[in-house]
Parts: C-alpha cells; sequence; structure tokens
C-alpha cells in the first residue's frame, strides 16, 4: 500500500489531494484547495498538506510520497517533481478513461495535449501569452461587467446573440469589451462571444495535433466554466469533429491528481528495487 499526496501550485490556486494505491486501485482520500491572492504559495501548500492528511485521519508518517507539479518544483518537504502536461494527462485519464486528448484552460494559458491510453502525451500546443483565451483575462472582463466568477458560465449559455471579440491580445480585447459595454451590450452576449473566441482557438489547437477519436477531457480553472464547455462543444459540432469534450467535477484536482498517481507508481519502483535481491554474477 502506498498513500501519497499530490500538489499542483498553480498560477492562481494551490490544489492538493491524497490518494491511497493498493493492489492496481487508487483510492482518493482528501482534497484541499485555495486561492492564493496575496499570499505565499508555498506557504499555502504546505497548510494543503496538513490539512489533506487530517481531512485522511492519517498522521504524517503514513505518507510515502508527496509529489509537486506546476510551479511546485522547490516546495520544502517534496519527494519528486513532475512536469505538469504529464500530471494533467494522467489526471485527465483518471477521470475518465477513454479521454485521448487534453484541454488544460488555466489562470494563464490554455493547452491541448493528445495523448495514450496509459497516460503518455504524444503532442501538444499551447495558445501564446498574448492570447485572451485564459482564466485570468476572464476574470478581469467579469470585474468590469460587475458579475461574479459563477455568473459567468450561466449568462453565456443564454446568450442568443453573442457578439464576438476580434483580437488574440488580452488588452486589445479588453478594449474590445469595453466598447461594447457603452453600446450596452448586454454582458451575456458579451462573455458567449468571448467564449466562442476562446473555443475557435482551443479547437485550432486540438485540429494541429491531430486529435481525431476519444474524449477530449477538459482541466484546470476554466474546465468548470459551463459557458467555455458549450462553446467548445457546439464549435466541435460545426466543423463535424469526431471527438467529444467533456468536464468533471475535479477536473481543477487533475493536475495533483496526475501528480499523486505518478508519485505513487515512482514510490512502488523504487520499493521493488530495494526489495529485489541483487542476482549473483555468472561464474
Amino acid at each position: 500500500m502506498t498513500v501519497s499526496i499530490g500538489i499542483d501550485l498553480g498560477s492562481g490556486v494551490v490544489k492538493t489531494v491524497l490518494f491511497r494505491a493498493e493492489g492496481g486501485k487508487n483510492e482518493w482520500l482528501a482534497r484541499w484547495d485555495a486561492r492564493i491572492r496575496q499570499r505565499d504559495p508555498f506557504r499555502l501548500a504546505g497548510e494543503s498538506v496538513e490539512n489533506v492528511i487530517g481531512m485522511a485521519r492519517l498522521s504524517r508518517g503514513d505518507v510515502d510520497y508527496i509529489a509537486t507539479t506546476g510551479e511546485g518544483e522547490s516546495l520544502p518537504g517534496a519527494t519528486g517533481h513532475f512536469y505538469s502536461m504529464t500530471t494533467h494527462a494522467r489526471g485527465a485519464l483518471h477521470l475518465d478513461p477513454e479521454a485521448r486528448a487534453v484541454l488544460d484552460v488555466g489562470a494563464l494559458h490554455g493547452r491541448a495535449m493528445r495523448i495514450d491510453d496509459r497516460g503518455k502525451v504524444l503532442n501538444y500546443r499551447m495558445t501564446g501569452q498574448c492570447a485572451s483565451g485564459s482564466g485570468q483575462f476572464l476574470e478581469n472582463i467579469s470585474r468590469y461587467l460587475g458579475i461574479a466568477q459563477d455568473e459567468i458560465g450561466p449568462l453565456s449559455r443564454n446568450s442568443t446573440r453573442p457578439e464576438k471579440v476580434s483580437s488574440i491580445c488580452a488588452v486589445l480585447a479588453e478594449t474590445d469589451v469595453i466598447n461594447m459595454v457603452s453600446r450596452s451590450i448586454p454582458p451575456g452576449d458579451i462573455l458567449r462571444g468571448i467564449h466562442e473566441s476562446m473555443a475557435e482557438r482551443l479547437i485550432k489547437l486540438l485540429r494541429s495535433i491531430d486529435v481525431k477519436e476519444g474524449v477530449v477531457m477538459m482541466t484546470g480553472g476554466l474546465a468548470l466554466d459551463t459557458g467555455l464547455v458549450k462553446a467548445i462543444r457546439d464549435g466541435m459540432e460545426t466543423q463535424g469533429m469526431g471527438t467529444r469534450v467533456a468536464s468533471h467535477p475535479d477536473s481543477l484536482f487533475a493536475g495533483a491528481i496526475g501528480a499523486a498517481l505518478w508519485g505513487a507508481f515512482r514510490h512502488g519502483k523504487l520499493q521493488a528495487r530495494q526489495e529485489r535481491p541483487w542476482a549473483s554474477p555468472r561464474k
């Protein structure tokens, strides 16, 4: 049995999970997340470890491996670090075994990955740094419109006349939105237009890495934005793509899940290597 913790330290949120792996089965025991805001992300990550251990009613000595991903490479007390594309791929596969691609849309960027049935990344593409297709951009727009984060999806989904954003530059896109507001365009139509613009670029990423089958699992903070998910689904249907985009209530934790599972796997391999007797040299 292996008890492992996965910590995904992102640019906006710290996500932490605790798993118990035994006999090929992975049991999720606890999860925890918190927005960083102006706080020290490493301190938050340290608190998260204690929180998930307490939730699972375990002690620190029960934990075999603490794996980090994202910006947590130098986190004190961590056992190992895994590249974020690898962890999101493995996390997506855990959430849906039929996943053969991942759309990870976080605070600062979006990326598409094509994966195999073991979670290996076969190909990937990312949006540019200036693209208006990130969680931070949407947060800025919602703040300007005076609406809460959990209102974005429903308002977008109910839109009937989307007002599309023309620019891929976040700064210029925000200028577009200011002009829309001055023309009394309803917030829902503005958000739907932004979602359609984001969906268009994300679908292009999927096409560029030759995604043709299986489920496209969304991960990251915007995986729970129902307006964006709908815009992507509509766009893929319009373009006749033979894949299906999916989101999961735990998509936010995909990177942390993958880190915990890879950590448990690495721990098992190290244990097996230590316990296996060395073969005596042939005479």
